[in-house]
């Protein structure tokens, strides 16, 4: 099994020290929930695990089955087998989703055998057609150009399509109840729950409750100050929900010194 270990991780934008040695391990077939207030630190932890070239890290590392992604290039991060669902993807007008999709594939396989020739197009189809129906996605999605003039709910369909169709070992969903209605919310859910299993841990960031009513963790985590400082089961959402991150100030004031 599969962990995804991140070990006193400090990092900095500029000279703003935004996370001050954050622990976690996630395993494969686990879903772990990261929650915290405003200003915490917790999409800078998305970011900084696929290599955003702004972040910069001054301690600490972060082990896939004992190899350090921090030495390692974006896509040599996600060749590995780790995938970032974005909270704002991109538009990439004129690349059709089905183009981006296969061209993500061989550029993984071909990380394995340099010499892969590529996809054939009836095996890529039949590959795509199966995942949407998982998704019970409309195949015409897969003709239109990236992200450009979806809703927000369409967008973070896309992104659960991607990783459906590269099928990794750690996804890491960055506050993907951003901007969704209740409905869209409900469609992105369910999507991950058809795709969740021992192959696949999944990273949850949010800061509410209603994401976790449909897709269920197995563990909670609570960041302050750039660090995990509390952890618990599913109860501990439902906690945050009825009594707010006050509660959590008090108790590790050192950690949130602001």
């Amino acid at each position: 099994m599969s962990e995804l270990q991140i070990r006193n991780l400090h990092v900095s934008i500029g000279e703003n020290l935004i996370l001050k040695g954050l622990d976690l391990t996630v395993k494969q077939g686990e879903i772990h929930a990261l929650m915290g207030p405003n200003g915490s630190g917790k999409s800078t932890l998305a970011y900084t695990l696929m290599g955003h070239p702004s972040y910069e890290v001054t301690e600490g590392e972060v082990l896939l089955d004992g190899e350090n992604l921090l030495e390692m290039e974006p896509d040599q991060r996600s060749h590995l087998g780790l995938f970032l669902a974005f909270q704002y993807p991109v538009a990439i007008p004129g690349v059709t989703v089905a183009n981006f999709l296969r061209t993500a594939i061989n550029s993984h396989r071909r990380a394995i055998d340099p010499e892969y020739k590529g996809m054939p197009i009836p095996e890529f189809r039949k590959l795509l057609k199966e995942k949407m129906d998982l998704l019970q996605m409309d195949h015409s999605f897969a003709g239109r150009y990236l992200n450009d003039g979806f809703s927000g709910g369409e967008k973070k369909r896309a992104e659960i399509l991607q990783l459906a169709t590269l099928e990794p070992r750690f996804a890491v969903l960055d506050e993907t109840d951003s901007g969704l209605d209740i409905d869209a919310l409900r469609t992105v859910s369910e999507g991950v729950n058809a795709l969740q299993g021992s192959d696949l841990g999944v990273l949850v960031i949010t800061h509410y409750q209603r994401l976790l009513n449909y897709i269920k963790p197995h563990y909670v985590h609570v960041m302050l100050g750039g660090r995990v400082v509390e952890s618990g089961g599913p109860d501990l959402a439902l906690h945050l929900e009825e009594r707010g991150y006050d509660w959590v100030r008090e108790k590790h004031a050192e950690a949130d010194p602001a």
